[in-house]
């Protein structure tokens, strides 16, 4: 038998469903390491951070927050944002002081089409669709750059810069990755998406570093779309996407209209990722904290468990990735849906459903 490996996992539920669909993930990660005949286990720390926190504190996560969890072999988020605190509030202080603390520059969204879930989309194949969002997710449009400025003039009298930063490095290093992404796929396509006829300067630079870096891939087919066309071709030509690239915002918003035509934000997984792994990456589903449904055991656990499966791809279980990821395809091809997408299930008895579905494969984990 292999050597045992084990991993340190920090845990942030933090908001609303976050809190439930999180503890979901775990329950499934925690089957899988039992079922692995000692391969791997999980040690998991929880951190309390969020709005609740910030009620207490002032704060939406420890000061010496990023300090604490810089030793962790991966970091497992629930969802932020309370009516307690402003959202802009919520989202710097705790995720995106993460994402930048630790230059998780590249955001992996996965659009993935589940049988038994009907789809917004009306085409002939739509069990056949399959993309992958790769975001630029440490500068762009989310850089933090900026301020608010003139409110002595008087009411109606201020002003607010917000400005997005391109650089050239984290241009190239994001569409390297959408490239090497490409050659793991069974079709080899880059999509780079930008609005470079109105941002003339930032993603011009996007677009000019885009067709350097495609000079060394001939292998794989490049093309290249404004954005407002693009979110036109999600619903109307689905078929033709691969891999599609694109800045902070742009790839957030089209990556949302994905999860959607796919049925629900519910279902969509996300990789927040330190390719150089000198810092721990995030694992997180894309939905938010849903206040209107907190509580209620309705929510759905497929995001989270499927952000686990990027998570153990990442930490190097291949194996157990793939076989979870079939285990959430058969549930779902069951019937075991939540409410978001048509069913009557219960957050728990999903759950219950994919670790049913992994225990029928356990001798193959062993």
């Amino acid at each position: 038998m292999s050597e045992h490996q084990h991993f340190r996992i920090a845990v942030i539920p933090g908001d609303g469903i976050g809190q439930e669909v999180i503890q979901e993930g775990q329950r499934v990660l925690e089957h899988l390491a039992q079922a692995s005949n000692g391969k791997f286990s999980f040690q998991f720390d929880s951190f309390p951070w969020g709005s609740e926190y910030y009620a207490k504190h002032g704060r939406m996560m420890a000061e010496d927050g990023l300090e604490q969890l810089k030793d962790y072999d991966a970091i497992y988020f629930g969802a932020v944002g309370w009516k307690n605190v402003p959202d802009h509030v919520s989202l710097w202080g705790l995720r995106l002081a993460i994402c930048q603390g630790f230059d998780q520059w590249a955001n992996i969204r996965p659009v993935r089409f589940l049988p038994g879930v009907e789809s917004k989309l009306r085409h002939p194949n739509v069990e056949e669709l399959d993309w992958i969002l790769i975001r630029e997710n440490s500068e762009g449009e989310y850089s933090g750059f900026g301020g608010r400025n003139f409110t002595g003039r008087g009411k109606g009298k201020e002003v607010a810069v917000q400005s997005s930063v391109f650089t050239e490095e984290g241009c190239e290093r994001i569409i390297r990755f959408a490239f090497e992404t490409a050659r793991t796929r069974k079709r080899k396509k880059v999509t780079s998406v930008t609005k470079s006829n109105a941002q003339q300067y930032g993603m011009v630079l996007w677009d000019e570093v885009f067709a350097r870096v495609s000079q060394e891939y001939p292998d794989v087919e490049t093309e290249q779309w404004l954005v407002d066309a693009m979110a036109a071709r999600f619903v109307l030509k689905p078929e033709t996407l691969e891999v599609v690239v694109g800045s902070n915002l742009i790839a957030d918003i089209l990556s949302d209209l994905g999860s959607a035509l796919a049925g629900s934000l519910g279902l969509a997984a996300s990789a927040n990722l330190n390719p150089d792994r000198r810092y721990p990456s995030m694992f997180e589903p894309v939905h938010g904290s849903a206040p209107d449904i907190a509580g209620a055991g309705i929510a759905n656990p497929i995001g989270t468990i499927a952000s686990g499966a990027l998570m153990l791809e990442h930490l190097g279980l291949h194996e157990e990735a793939a076989l979870l990821n079939r285990a959430i395809e058969e549930t779902t091809g069951q019937g075991k849906l939540t409410p978001d997408v048509g069913g009557t299930s219960r957050t728990t008895e999903v759950t219950d459903a994919i670790i049913a579905n992994l225990s029928n494969k356990a001798a193959s984990l062993k």
